[in-house]
């Protein structure tokens, strides 16, 4: 029997392990589709970015209370599943408990601190859930997340408490089993546990048999349900529990909303200002690719990164003035749309081995002109995004494309452009005349 779920267990990680490294080799693949971008300057400040962004949750003690237990679920999750190895090497080697032995005393330390964490996790999910179902926080109740936004978020809350339950029901059996001396839990005593010791009395009238099975089941369902919680990741905004590290390496230490000129635009004042630099016409290089961007391929690959990294906390478009004062613009929305476009471009692929031009764009398709124009660049999407990500970046890059390329802006614009090329200034006054008023008063 004992060899037989072996086997089994060998197989289900097995299976879990390569469809997971599949997705995450296609998402790494999508990303890259997108523009080179140098980004490796300065490793020291990047690590530094790394903990205090990633995993210390630097910009989410803004809000101290949301801070600490969003920190709890965070890191709370991530430590208990330390155990999974232990978890995992029982199944394939078909041991219980296998660090036991090896651990000592310690052993009951750590599951203690492991219990202590689930409760906390198991805590905060409740509360969460309460937050996005019956509180209905503004930026969580918002109709950005109708349909499978929402149901994401919930989905994954559950799944953790069920997790945590299954956990410390299943340490609650083992100790009573050993207090019992019943089969192979007596060859390993660890005593009592902090939190699962309380679920004793409701299991104390069991018989040893039946706890075995609750044991077993409890133990089987917990792994399979981390198998699975790993597989359903790369379909969830609960990606960013993996890329936030990488984003929070690779955010830019430009100063933030810090906009990037363009080498061909800057050449081509500066010639106009001084001809006799001009090159020949033979002699100047043709530009690499479009001004601007129009879908996913156009912007670069840490724009794409960021699309993936994005939790929908609605942080940005909380902060957004645009969004507050009504208009159609929605940060969270531009990289919930961004993502989405990257993800049918990389189900295009494959299914066709390359992509085959299926007559979309981000732009138009996705993120309409005026949820572009609305943008006042104030950079507050940025600032507020507790993972590094810049909607701001694909904002003007898009918008970019769309006055670069297609020359298409609101006649206002235009008119402004028109006076800082003729005027060097938005008003419409010859530079002659400039200091006019003061003569005047």
């Amino acid at each position: 029997m004992h060899l037989l779920q072996q086997i089994v267990f060998i197989a289900l990680a097995a299976v879990s392990t390569v469809l997971f490294a599949k997705k995450a080799g296609q998402i790494k693949r999508n990303i890259l589709l997108g523009r080179t971008e140098e980004l490796n300057d300065n490793p020291g400040l990047r690590w530094r970015n790394l903990l205090l962004l990633a995993f210390g949750q630097k910009k989410m003690f803004k809000n101290p209370l949301v801070a600490i237990m969003h920190f709890v679920i965070y890191a709370g999750f991530i430590i208990i599943n330390l155990e999974v190895l232990e978890i995992v090497l029982d199944g394939i080697l078909g041991s219980h408990r296998l660090f036991t032995p090896l651990l000592g005393n310690v052993y009951g330390w750590l599951i203690n601190a492991f219990e202590f964490l689930a409760v906390g996790v198991l805590t905060v999910c409740i509360v969460f859930l309460c937050r996005r179902n019956i509180v209905k926080v503004k930026r969580l109740a918002s109709k950005d997340l109708n349909g499978w936004p929402r149901s994401d978020a919930n989905y994954i809350l559950i799944t953790e408490i069920i997790l945590m339950s299954l956990f410390l029901t299943m340490n609650a059996c083992d100790t009573l089993l050993q207090s019992r001396g019943y089969g192979h839990y007596a060859t390993h005593i660890t005593g009592n546990f902090a939190f699962s010791s309380f679920l004793h009395p409701l299991l104390n009238n069991a018989g040893s048999g039946t706890l075995e099975a609750i044991e077993r089941t409890c133990w089987w369902l917990h792994i399979t349900g981390i198998f699975a919680f790993l597989n359903y990741l790369p379909y969830s905004k609960h990606l960013h529990i993996i890329l936030a590290f990488p984003n929070a390496y690779y955010a830019r230490l430009t100063p933030l909303g810090k906009m990037h000129n363009m080498p061909d635009i800057q050449n081509e004042v500066l010639y106009a200002m001084e001809p006799d630099k001009a090159p020949t016409a033979e002699a100047i290089p043709a530009p690499h690719h479009a001004f601007g961007a129009k879908d996913v391929f156009d912007l670069s690959w840490k724009n794409l990164l960021d699309s993936y990294s994005c939790t929908e906390c609605g942080r940005c478009t909380a902060a957004c003035p645009a969004n507050i004062t009504g208009k159609l613009l929605s940060p969270r929305v531009i990289m919930m749309k961004t993502r989405d476009r990257l993800e049918e471009v990389g189900e295009n692929i494959n299914a066709n081995k390359q992509f085959n031009d299926d007559h979309k764009t981000l732009l138009r398709d996705y993120i309409t002109e005026e949820e572009l124009r609305a943008c006042t660049t104030c950079n507050a999407c940025v600032e507020e995004c507790p993972v590094s990500i810049s909607p701001l970046d694909i904002i003007l890059q898009l918008r970019r494309y769309l006055i670069m390329e297609e020359s298409n802006a609101p006649q206002e614009w235009n008119a402004t452009f028109s006076n800082i090329e003729n005027n060097f200034a938005p008003w419409k006054f010859s530079p002659d005349e400039r200091d006019k008023w003061a003569m005047e008063s």
